[in-house]
């Protein structure tokens, strides 16, 4: 039996090709028959460029249902996908292809000058464009070639996926996703969460994030759900399309934003099924409030880009604000101290997990991915939390100081390496601070040389030339020194306290 990722999904089309996949927000339609015969143009593209097996295809291009057929495209065509953040500037880009050596890059038009010189510079053979107006080469090329292909047998545990993601120390790290990884987690989360026929999944994430791609995409697409694709977040959108959805799918800032529209409420949900937050934890006023509001109680879950999904609360049983639920259908999560040892209920420890979902190791990292893992098969996740006597997981902290604003994962050594690069800076620290809207916000503290003149402005508008926008501090303070213990060590929770407020 193939285990490609795509003859999964395949397998779960509707019968009547001619049924919506996906219907964007100005109004185009794409049937399955379409998306089943857009991929095999890409796929045979691809086939013809004559790539080694398990090729990287390093992906930056704004949402569209044809950067989505690109990524399953990928997948029939037995490669590997390598989604990139939008927002990423040309020394991360710089980075990820030189690490990664991916053998097509696919960017977006506007940006195609730059990406492809650092592409062809890292040995890249390929470059194409895709734009979020159905334009660029990539489209062009594909568009004479035959419309079916046959599905590059995978197996289990051969690559699907490379996604980047970082460590508090040191540059970001390539996780890999299998496609078994991929698939159990998809069929897992169907069955959990109830996808039924007749779901319509309302996809305003993007489609970068593990999120996006292989949360709400896969839900939909294994279900044989249509989506209605917006190409980013906006409220007022949103709101006129939940009557016409039953499934949505957000980070927390995304439920405050809806929260804060006054004509939010139980009118605009009535037609709603699930709502499910992640990426960030989820404030218990806004989990309360939504529920006052709407009458509907917001699932939340637990993932990241490791492990994808591996708690949740149930979608029948008891949804327990504050929580991310019970551990999923054949994981293992479990909460230990320092030595190791089981913590008892409601005690604080380290979370790890074990199971299909968890990834293959980290992108040429043999001694990274063994750190990692203890001996007996767990993965440890970085992440600090307590399980209450009904089993359910809370995350209390983060032992490795990641910031998550916005639902996107910030890593504070990355930042402060920039910082310190600029002229008259001696150190910085880079912390998350409580936000209303992004649930934290980036914040950086820096020391200065003696007699510097430098403002706020100067170290932010320097980021804003090097980094994504979600990375750049929201605010700048200048101190004389940083806190530091009696080993030397940046106190970044008395950072955090001191700032909390600001």
């Amino acid at each position: 039996m193939n285990a490609n990722l795509y003859a999964l999904f395949e397998s779960h089309f509707p019968q009547d090709r001619s049924a919506c996949c996906i219907e964007t927000h100005d109004g185009l339609f794409y049937s399955w028959g379409d998306v089943e015969r857009a991929t095999a143009k890409i796929a045979n593209l691809l086939a013809n460029l004559k790539l080694p097996k398990d090729s990287r295809i390093a992906v930056q291009v704004e949402k569209s249902p044809e950067a989505l057929i690109l990524y399953l495209a990928t997948l029939r065509a037995g490669h590997v996908y390598l989604p990139l953040n939008t927002a990423y500037r040309e020394a991360e880009i710089d980075y990820f292809i030189n690490d990664a050596q991916p053998a097509v890059v696919v960017c977006s038009p506007k940006n195609f000058g730059w990406v492809s010189k650092i592409a062809f510079q890292s040995g890249t053979t390929h470059v194409f464009t895709l734009g979020d107006d159905r334009h660029g080469s990539l489209l062009t090329r594909a568009a004479h070639l035959p419309d079916t292909f046959e599905t590059v047998e995978k197996g289990p545990d051969e690559l699907a996926a490379i996604l980047y993601t970082s460590g508090t120390t040191g540059r970001s790290k390539g996780v890999m996703l299998t496609h078994d990884n991929l698939a159990s987690n998809a069929k897992v989360l169907r069955d959990y969460w109830r996808w039924q026929e007749g779901d319509v999944l309302l996809h305003a994430l993007p489609l970068f994030h593990i999120h996006g791609l292989f949360v709400a995409s896969h839900g939909a697409l294994i279900n044989g759900s249509k989506m209605i694709f917006l190409p980013k977040f906006d409220a007022a959108q949103v709101m006129r399309q939940l009557p016409r959805a039953t499934v949505f799918m957000g980070v927390p800032t995304y439920y405050v934003r809806l929260l804060a529209e006054p004509e939010f409420g139980t009118n605009t949900c009535a037609n709603m099924r699930l709502f499910v937050s992640g990426s960030a934890p989820l404030l218990l006023d806004t989990f309360e409030e939504f529920t006052r509001r709407t009458g509907h109680t917001i699932l939340e879950r637990y993932g990241m880009s490791e492990t994808a999904m591996q708690t949740s609360n149930p979608c029948d049983g008891e949804r327990i604000g504050g929580t991310v639920g019970l551990p999923l259908p054949g994981v293992a999560v479990r909460v230990v101290k320092s030595d190791g040892t089981p913590c008892g209920v409601g005690e604080i420890g380290d979370i790890q997990v074990k199971g299909p979902n968890v990834f293959k190791g980290y992108w040429r990292m043999p001694e990274k991915t063994s750190e990692e893992f203890t001996a007996d098969g767990y993965f440890k996740t970085g992440d600090v939390g307590r399980v209450d006597d009904k089993g359910y997981l809370s995350i209390v902290g983060r032992s490795k100081d990641l910031i998550i604003s916005g639902g996107y994962n910030v890593y504070p050594k990355e930042i402060e390496s920039f910082i310190d690069e600029l002229d008259d800076v001696v150190e910085s620290a880079v912390i998350g601070v409580p936000h209303p809207d992004y649930g934290e916000a980036v914040t950086a503290v820096v020391v200065t040389k003696p007699d510097a003149a430098m403002s706020e402005s100067d170290v932010i508008g320097a980021l804003k030339l090097k980094i994504a926008g979600f990375k750049v501090p929201k605010r700048v303070h200048f101190v004389p020194d940083l806190p530091r213990n009696t080993m030397g060590k940046v106190q970044k929770n008395v950072l955090r306290e001191q700032f909390k407020d600001a």
